[in-house]
């Protein structure tokens, strides 16, 4: 549409000043906006520096509350549990993932313990951190193998709701795990609870030091292209998402985050449902390291941010959730 032309139409004249920049501007960005990743470990006052993520660290459940504190007192809605299993608990089957004194269930009560509503919980709900060969489902004749590992999903859907998990993350895109999942909690009577779908969850090189994090990187036999999607495809990521919303899902993901603002914009304009990017590993490190080098300047962190804005993202998880007050401008 055309409104006009120069010389009468100057659209420099609203970029003048501060003030009438801030006027005009289209997007904005919030504490309201943004989910806090926390990586937890085994043992006791332990705070364990991640080597390729700068500034990321994993907590023993007694020193998290540290963290979400600040994430609270940054008005943070919401964080997300990953754990790094220890190697002797992990196996072929992902048992450990049942454990009810598993250390995602052990923080979420105590997160509930000591802060009952005060944040809201997401917890991922996959196999990975948990299989001693690093994927996301059961293997079978070297098959990622779909329905049985479905029947293991929900078994640690229920066992995290019923911990106080307030929000179930399925991550690990096998098909029709939402609909089962939602049935499984509705018949235990826990209807209220969230279900966020990894719906559209790339096979990407950008989740490198995530594993490492997780300490599955070194785990990992093959790759895991048979069930999470191809990069080169869009319409297959609409397909996905419109399963998963029939299926019961009540917010979907896009993962990675930068690399898929396409996808962000496609997946909110044609479906209007709440849509929330992941800034991954592989991202935050870049960006990091490069900010660390004096390759580019520290605001880019909150243009990357605002980015995600742009494309229509509600929320977005990011390891810069627990800097907010030194990014949001």
């Amino acid at each position: 549409m055309i409104t006009g032309k120069y010389p009468s139409l100057r659209l420099r004249r609203n970029r003048k000043y501060d003030w009438t920049r801030r006027l005009v501007q289209e997007n904005t960005l919030s504490s309201n906006d943004f989910i806090l990743p926390i990586f937890l470990l085994d043992g006791k006052n332990k705070k364990e520096a991640i080597p390729s993520m700068p500034d990321v660290y994993r907590y023993s459940i007694d020193r998290i509350s540290q963290i979400i504190d600040k994430a609270i007192k940054n008005k943070v809605p919401m964080v997300a549990l990953f754990p790094k299993t220890k190697k002797i608990k992990k196996n072929e089957l992902g048992t450990e993932a049942l454990n009810e004194n598993n250390l995602v269930c052990r923080a979420i009560l105590q997160i509930k313990k000591k802060y009952k509503n005060e944040i809201g919980i997401m917890c991922d709900v996959a196999l990975d951190p948990y299989t001693s060969h690093g994927h996301d489902g059961l293997i079978k004749s070297n098959e990622i193998i779909n329905d049985e590992t479905i029947e293991v999903l929900i078994n640690q859907s229920l066992l995290q709701a019923k911990m106080g998990c307030d929000v179930l993350a399925p991550s690990d895109m096998m098909d029709g795990r939402i609909k089962r999942i939602r049935s499984a909690l509705d018949k235990e009577g826990l209807k209220n609870i969230n279900i966020l779908s990894y719906a559209a969850k790339y096979a990407s090189s950008y989740y490198g030091p995530f594993r490492d994090a997780v300490g599955s990187k070194g785990s990992l036999k093959g790759d895991k292209k048979t069930y999470q999607m191809d990069f080169r495809n869009t319409d297959e990521a609409l397909r996905e998402i419109s399963l998963d919303i029939k299926e019961g899902a009540d917010m979907v993901m896009v993962k990675p985050g930068m690399p898929y603002l396409d996808i962000i914009k496609s997946i909110k304009d044609k479906f209007k449902i709440p849509v929330f990017a992941y800034q991954v590993s592989g991202e935050y490190s870049l960006l990091s390291n490069a900010i660390k080098k004096n390759i580019i300047d520290k605001n880019a962190i909150y243009e990357s941010l605002i980015a995600f804005k742009r494309a229509g993202a509600n929320a977005i998880v990011t390891y810069y959730a627990d800097r907010l007050d030194k990014i949001l401008i």
